[in-house]
């Protein structure tokens, strides 16, 4: 096993170390044995000036060997070097503004106490992380760090912090700002979820010097040099002192390409581009992040963000809602181009959504329950009456790991009332006569559906009515979305609507694992434990192929599946896109792997374009139409 030792000394002693710096152990043992025997003898390997003091100081040198990491590599490769990213357009230029629909008003912008989509987006604007990942061929690229090594047995990750990088206030980022956001993560008091689950796989990483920062796993796993390598570093000295739970949207402190701007409560979230940006020249970043301010701006429901865009308060608006697409897009400015309507296909990971059942208490404790309250939601008649048949039915919590030469094996499930009615009579729920609803134990069978979106109040209301015509009442609690994501903190609901994205390198623990069922912020929402989907979730660690490990995920999904904790929806394998006809975008218009946001970062404002529109809106005029569809495959690269 090869060993590298720490440098130490000056002169002939720094010499002589790095003339030894990589050897083996055991050897060096050896070899230091063999020249003081050679000493004693008189045939000294160095010569006579060559004092017992140095040959302490070997010693040592070979002590420091033996208790350093063996690395295999150091990363990046030998030949990687920084290139312009080839999704972005050498023609995009900074500036300009642009402002997205960003859902309800988030309870924070902190990713780590708030783990949904747009907390991390934000974050990431802010904060960066040790590795980057190339957009195209996702292997690991310098961030924050400039180097890394990973050792032979594929637990001990050493980063090395580039010089240059640095917070908004000009100090140096260190190796002890990445150990207090690790220590941050841990702390128990702190409802940082999800985020535990990957940093408890170390030790507390160890601060080598300044800028170099180990961290060692108690395992082997995959997913290590990602854990280590991807999460928001923070700032110490900026937020050490304060309750870290609330630290929720002022962040004055940050390392990344933008930082905050001016929020208006409950209405939008501003974010400014830094021109101070440590890493601003680096090539791969050129053409990039081009947007001088960034607005998310917040409404309760999804039909009025789509009413404040067809009137230019929103530029960009992706489409959720069928409806929308279909009946809602047909006035002067769609027909004139003015607002550009696009299907994006590209290789965005699907993800899956369905009505997730708390299974940690009664009634949905019981797979009876809750198989019968999946089969009473009639998805076809919602599909084709509510939805146009835009979407697929789901059967799988892993819908991208299968194709046609590799088929899903489970069944699209159908209502069917009658076998429902078994399946709850065969749990001891009877319906009492003078109700009409079922009762056990005296209890009436009645759950409450925890909802933050009244748009889903058109799917509950047939799902209540069918499930009322066996016997069960369902009670909408409608709540916003900052009390929405409290209770699900707290796992305090019954059955609520649940929409999972997804990634290319998946990791089901945290949503899968019996350790994760009741660990509180969570993502194993449901509660679901399950023995063997636990030992598939262990096998999976130690396997460094994908293609093994999406075979072991096949055969998970199989067992999800069968043990309903979800009452799966439906989904759609592109991105249906809205935005006024006023920005330059790459050919693919979209990223390969992502979704709407990646025009954050690809897309930029076009001033001939921009004036080009506001000449056509006054005019009443027309402009020349763009790609109503729009596949990634065949627009990369030109």
């Amino acid at each position: 096993m090869i060993f590298k030792c720490i440098i130490i000394g000056d002169g002939f002693i720094k010499n002589l170390a790095m003339r030894y710096c990589v050897i083996p152990a055991k050897a060096g043992i050896q070899y230091f044995k063999r020249i003081m025997d050679s000493r004693f003898r008189g045939n000294d390997e160095f010569g006579p000036d060559f004092g017992i003091t140095n040959y302490v100081i070997l010693f040592l040198l070979l002590i420091l060997a033996a208790i350093q990491p063996a690395w295999s590599e150091d990363f990046p490769r030998s030949g990687w070097s920084d290139r312009p990213d080839s999704l972005a357009a050498p023609t995009a230029k900074p500036g300009g503004e642009i402002s997205i629909f960003g859902g309800q008003y988030p309870k924070s912008i902190n990713y780590y106490i708030d783990n949904n989509t747009l907390a991390a987006e934000i974050s990431g604007a802010f904060f960066e992380t040790l590795l980057t990942m190339n957009p195209i061929t996702l292997e690991y690229e310098p961030g924050l760090a400039e180097k890394w090594a990973i050792s032979d047995d594929k637990k001990t990750f050493t980063f090395f912090i580039n010089s240059k990088a640095c917070w908004s206030d000009s100090t140096p980022v260190t190796a002890q700002d990445v150990r207090w956001t690790y220590d941050a993560i841990m702390n128990p008091n702190n409802m940082t979820g999800p985020h535990k689950a990957n940093m408890e796989r170390f030790e507390p990483p160890q601060v080598i010097d300044e800028k170099t920062i180990r961290f060692t796993a108690k395992e082997i796993h995959w997913k290590n040099l990602m854990a280590a390598g991807d999460f928001y570093i923070l700032c110490k000295h900026a937020y050490e002192k304060q309750d870290f739970n609330k630290i929720n949207f002022e962040f004055p402190v940050v390392s990344g390409p933008y930082q905050p701007g001016k929020i208006d409560e409950g209405v939008s979230i501003s974010i400014n581009r830094r021109k101070d940006w440590w890493n601003k020249d680096a090539k791969r970043y050129q053409h990039k992040g081009n947007f001088d301010a960034i607005t998310y701006k917040f409404f309760a429901e999804r039909t009025n963000a789509f009413e404040a865009f067809k009137k230019g308060g929103i530029d960009v608006y992706p489409v959720y809602t069928s409806r929308i697409w279909i009946d809602e897009t047909n006035s002067d400015a769609f027909l004139k181009n003015h607002i550009i309507k696009q299907k994006i296909f590209n290789h965005k990971p699907v993800g899956f959504q369905g009505f997730a059942m708390n299974i940690r208490k009664p009634p949905f404790d019981d797979i009876r329950v809750r198989q019968a309250v999946t089969l009473m939601l009639d998805r076809r008649k919602m599909n084709q009456t509510l939805m146009y048949s835009q979407y697929f039915l789901h059967r799988s919590y892993f819908e991208d790991l299968y194709t046609d030469a590799q088929p899903c094996p489970n069944p699209i499930v159908d209502m069917e009332k009658t076998k429902a009615r078994e399946l709850l009579k065969n749990s001891g729920w009877k319906v009492n006569p003078k109700t009409g609803f079922l009762e056990k134990n005296g209890e009436k069978f009645s759950f409450r559906f925890l909802s933050n979106d009244s748009s889903s109040d058109k799917f509950l209301a047939i799902y209540a009515e069918d499930l009322k015509d066996v016997g069960i009442e369902l009670i909408i609690d409608k709540k916003d979305w900052a009390s929405w994501a409290r209770d699900m903190d707290e796992y305090n609901y019954q059955m609520t609507w649940a929409a999972w994205s997804s990634g290319v390198f998946k990791d089901p623990e945290t949503m899968w694992s019996s350790k994760e069922a009741d660990r509180k912020g969570g993502n194993n929402i449901t509660g679901f434990k399950n023995q063997k989907i636990d030992e598939l979730i262990e096998k999976q660690k130690v396997i460094f192929d994908i293609n093994e490990r999406n075979d072991i995920f096949r055969q998970m999904d199989q067992i999800l599946f069968q043990e309903y904790p979800y009452v799966l929806l439906w989904n759609i394998d592109y991105t249906r896109l809205l935005y006024w006809n006023k920005f330059g975008t790459p050919p693919t218009v979209l990223s390969k792997y992502g979704d709407e946001s990646s025009a954050l970062t690809y897309w930029w404002m076009d001033l001939d374009a921009q004036a080009a529109l506001t000449d056509a809106v006054n005019m009443k005029m027309p402009l020349p139409p763009r790609p109503a569809s729009v596949k990634f495959d065949e627009m990369f690269g030109k």
